[in-house]
């Protein structure tokens, strides 16, 4: 076996596919596109659905790729067992009803033991196959030459996840010998594919050739494919003949740094603590890989597994006895290891470290809630003589903050008490059941769509120039067949040999339009446009009168609903730009939307955007509109796109060649959508709306041209109004009226204050003078009408000041609700009766609830009638405490 670092091996399971004759493509984001049915992106295939599924066709049959993947239903496993990963790069090769079993077995084969690649042991080697699959086991046996003894039936070596493709699997293992065999040779489990730590599987060749059918039967597909996998973290430690994975150079160097960082604590002298070490470890690779791909932390979804990748890497820090900010620290190494092939993570660097940094210290302030909501369980405990803290509540501190478990069962060990870990588990259980669950809807294709798969015939889009064509229909196709005629009514999607229409792309939405014949008849409405699997322009259309194949008709694009579409596409990289010229190079666009009413632009950011940030950017985008900058658009290689400086847009893939969009190269970018000739064609832009839409990530919605023209007529209607209102006679004067007004309204508001205290003070005279008595308890209850809550509080601290009782209640009816108060004197503390309590007891009688300090506390109600109830229940209270 030769020794090879990891980046070694990626690199020649890349070449080897290449030599193949498979296309290497790119690791893609880690956040998915176009995909809502997957939260990360989770395997090498994942990036590869839309070639399984038939909705496109790959200009290769042959791919490979090293894919970034995470996967987060596990993550309690992470640092427990020798290869749990959330971040992890998966080895893939595929072939899209290309070659099949019989080249992609003795493929596999050469790359792992041939002396030009991997060089193993043959002998080292084992496979399991599906039973039924007599074909894998004859050319393991027949054209790989492996003994009987070596291949082993499995009955699980079938890859189903339900309705959809699917098909056998054969897996490779190798046997890591001896030392590594943690269970006696007769244990039914110590087999390759059983539960073992001696043999570890490095690879999974899947062949898909069934469709899982609805009725639960299987029907061949119309293309036999093969998708294979195999992660490098798991190669990489055999061919470095590590325990684990995290001995290797992809982990071994992170473990090192948290070494210099922790009080002294060394990776592997205490087994507890190398799991603290392994899972910082594995968490900061995700979290740097993540962000650099703009996913940031926040209260759901990805944002939410962010945030706690991250809270539980700074508690196992705490184990360690690192008791400040350290993630940033171990970003660089993450970089410097990962370089060779992700160099973006060194790229986004700082950005990195500034999204942890923040986070962490978030945190802190968090760590002490949780703590602090671990105490008031432990009081309550105390106060109910229970021993045990159940598994909710620990399951909730861990998903909620972060708390792993036996650091929950450590605080309660130094409290007296035990944590029930079964329940723990029970809810640990059903949690990943939920993930199961979604995962098994996350990773389901859908069945290849035999008609378009074949369907091959070019189509040519001119709509960069033009807005009607004379073009020949090709092929039509109604309820899943290729037809050559429709009638009225009938929806059908249709190609034409060109075509004006733009289909949905980049943000930018889809053309809609007629179909024409040469007399002018429309004989179908064209109601939306996407891409065909072998990327043709496919119309969708409905039927008006009839169309038939194989005849020319005129394609008319709606030229004012594109001329808007245009306008909002070239302000949206004029905005771009705009942005990082105010806001900083970090500004980067994560979502947009353009259509022919506005345009919606999304971007990385931290904290708020000021109002003079917008006007900042509007007066820019303006400007730039107003300079009459000539809009061009240049084809070139993306290699040379990116020397121009090129921005590309976030979630779009681009091929060997690109289309640069370049505003007199203020803006320049990637962008295949239409767009006007000339800035002043946009007409002037005006910015609706600025909002945070997630953590980090914010939000600008914008009109131009008649749609901005329609907002100033609007805001200058409500001026208008606004003038008449306020009885200004210009509207210039309605600022100067409304602050007269105020002024006024204020002075009446202090006039009425007065009033009321006057009245207060005068009642009061009268209200600490009915003094009760309940047990030795005196108490006061009032009533009042039209008093907020403020003025509430004023009268307890009259009544706190004459000492006149131990208790006092107030309630006032204020536009059909309720302000209630109570107050308890500080002797009457002493004696356990607290106004919190009392209030939540009296509270519902008027429809509310509330709370406070002991001494004080306040409540909300929707119901006045119910006061005087609730006033009455103050003795009833107050007679039960007593008892």
């Amino acid at each position: 076996m030769k020794n090879l670092k990891s980046s070694d091996i990626r690199q020649m399971y890349l070449d080897f596919w290449a030599s193949k004759g498979s296309k290497v493509e790119p690791s893609a984001s880690l956040i998915p596109v176009n995909d809502p049915t997957l939260l990360w992106i989770n395997s090498g295939v994942a990036t590869l659905k839309k070639y399984f599924d038939g909705t496109l066709t790959p200009e290769n049959p042959r791919i490979t790729n090293a894919q970034k993947s995470i996967r987060t239903n596990d993550i309690e496993n992470v640092g427990v067992t020798a290869r749990h990963h959330t971040l992890f790069e998966m080895l893939g090769n595929f072939s899209i009803g290309d070659y099949f079993k019989e080249e992609a077995i003795p493929w596999a084969w050469e790359f792992l033991t041939d002396e030009k690649w991997l060089a193993f042991d043959p002998e080292l080697l084992y496979v399991t196959y599906y039973p039924e699959d007599l074909d894998t086991k004859r050319i393991w046996q027949e054209k790989v030459g492996l003994p009987e003894n070596h291949i082993v039936p499995i009955e699980d070596n079938f890859w189903d996840i339900g309705a959809g493709p699917c098909g056998p699997d054969t897996e490779i293992f190798y046997d890591r010998g001896p030392e590594y065999q943690d269970l006696p040779d007769e244990d039914p489990e110590m087999y390759p594919g059983g539960e073992n730590e001696r043999y570890l599987e490095i690879w999974n060749l899947v062949f898909s050739e069934f469709n899982h059918k609805p009725d639960g039967s299987y029907e061949p597909l119309p293309h036999k494919n093969v998708d294979t996998g195999m992660g490098l973290e798991r190669v990489t430690s055999v061919v470095q003949n590590t325990p684990t994975n995290f001995e290797t150079d992809l982990f071994l160097p992170i473990i090192q740094k948290i070494e210099t960082l922790s009080d002294g604590k060394k990776y592997g002298e205490d087994k507890a603590l190398s799991v603290s070490f392994k899972v910082i470890a594995d968490h900061v690779r995700a979290v740097s890989f993540a962000i650099g791909d703009r996913a940031l932390p926040s209260n759901e979804g990805r944002g939410y597994i962010l945030r706690r990748l991250i809270r539980r890497s700074v508690m196992h820090g705490q184990k360690l006895g690192i008791n400040k900010l350290f993630l940033n620290e171990l970003v660089p190494v993450v970089a410097d290891i990962m370089e060779s092939y992700y160099p973006e993570i060194k790229a986004d660097q700082d950005f990195i470290i500034k999204v942890i940094t923040n986070e962490e210290q978030r945190f802190q302030e968090t760590i002490h809630e949780g703590l602090d909501i671990l105490n008031a369980v432990f009081a309550e405990m105390a106060e109910k003589g229970e021993k045990v803290v159940n598994g909710a509540n620990a399951f909730k501190l861990y998903d909620t903050y972060g708390f792993p478990l036996e650091l929950t069962s450590e605080y309660a060990e130094e409290k007296g008490f035990t944590v029930d870990t079964d329940g723990f588990n029970t809810e640990m259980q059903e949690q990943r059941n939920r993930a199961r669950a979604a995962r098994q809807v996350e990773d389901s294709f859908s069945v290849q769509s035999a008609v378009w798969a074949d369907v091959v015939v070019p189509s040519a889009f001119v709509g960069y120039t033009q807005t009607k064509v004379d073009s020949e229909l090709a092929v039509m196709v109604a309820h899943d067949e290729i037809v050559e005629e429709a009638a009225a009514e009938e929806m059908v999607q249709l190609i034409f040999r060109e075509t004006p229409f733009y289909a949905e792309m980049g943000g930018q939405v889809a053309d809609k339009g007629t179909i024409e014949t040469a007399e002018g008849e429309v004989v179908a409405q064209i109601e939306d446009v996407k891409r065909a699997p072998n990327g043709q322009t496919m119309h969708i259309a409905r039927v008006l009168t009839e169309i038939h194949a194989n005849e020319v008709y005129t394609l008319h694009v709606d030229e004012a609903r594109r001329r808007n579409i245009t306008k909002n596409h070239t302000a949206t990289h004029i905005l771009h730009q705009a942005l990082k010229d105010v806001l900083g190079s970090h500004a980067n666009q994560a979502g947009s939307l353009v259509n022919p009413s506005h345009l919606r632009f999304d971007f990385t950011h931290f904290g708020q955007v000021t109002a003079e940030e917008l006007v900042k950017m509007e007066e820019i985008v303006n400007q730039k509109i107003w300079e009459a900058l000539p809009v061009v658009t240049i084809e070139t290689t993306i290699a040379e796109a990116k020397e121009m400086g090129a921005m590309a847009l976030f979630g779009e893939k681009y091929g060997k060649d690109v289309r640069v969009v370049t505003v007199d190269g203020y803006s320049v970018e990637l962008c295949g959508g239409v767009h006007v000739q000339n800035s002043q064609d946009i007409g002037v832009f005006k910015i609706l709306s600025e909002s945070g839409i997630g953590a980090g990530v914010r939000r600008i919605e914008a009109v131009t041209g008649q749609a901005a023209y329609a907002y100033f007529r609007t805001k200058e209607a409500e001026l208008n109004e606004a003038a008449q209102i306020v009885k200004a006679q210009q509207t210039k004067e309605v600022t100067a009226k409304i602050l007269q007004l105020k002024q006024e309204l204020k002075d009446v508001q202090g006039e009425n204050e007065s009033l009321k205290a006057k009245i207060m003070k005068n009642e009061s005279k009268n209200i600490f003078e009915n003094v009760e008595e309940v047990n030795g308890t005196t108490f006061i209850t009032y009533q009042t009408k039209n008093q907020d809550m403020n003025a509430l509080r004023q009268l307890a601290d009259q009544w706190r000041q004459k000492d006149v009782s131990d208790i006092f209640v107030a309630a006032s009816e204020v536009d059909d609700k309720v302000n209630m108060l109570a107050a308890v004197s500080q002797a009457k503390l002493a004696d356990g009766f607290k106004a919190g309590d009392l209030i939540k007891v009296i509270a519902p009688f008027a429809g509310g609830n509330g709370g406070g300090r002991p001494d004080m506390a306040q409540a909300g109600g929707k119901n006045p009638a119910g006061i005087p109830d609730a006033l009455k229940h103050v003795s009833v209270w107050i007679s039960e405490k007593n008892n």
